[in-house]
């Protein structure tokens, strides 16, 4: 799954590594910044971060977690 944030500044695509199913952190979160260099928040062009299922799960829920008190305290709620 590719996401675009920061208009469209950085990428993050998600997916399961097949190639890395022999590790535990086999979830991919791949970072990339198709911006300016002062734009920029990482200085590689392309970032990895490899996430465990469990890790993965506490992410996931960290982020709908943070959504629905966003989404309460707001007036232009999803």
């Amino acid at each position: 799954m590719l996401i675009r944030l920061l208009d469209e500044s950085l990428e993050i695509n998600i997916r399961y590594d097949p190639d890395d199913s022999t590790y535990d952190d086999n979830i991919c979160l791949c970072f990339t910044e198709p911006c300016p260099a002062e734009e920029k928040i990482f200085q590689a062009g392309e970032t990895h971060l490899y996430l465990t299922a469990k890790e993965a799960r506490a992410f996931a829920k960290a982020l709908l977690d943070a959504a629905e008190q966003s989404d309460l305290a707001s007036k232009d709620s999803a």
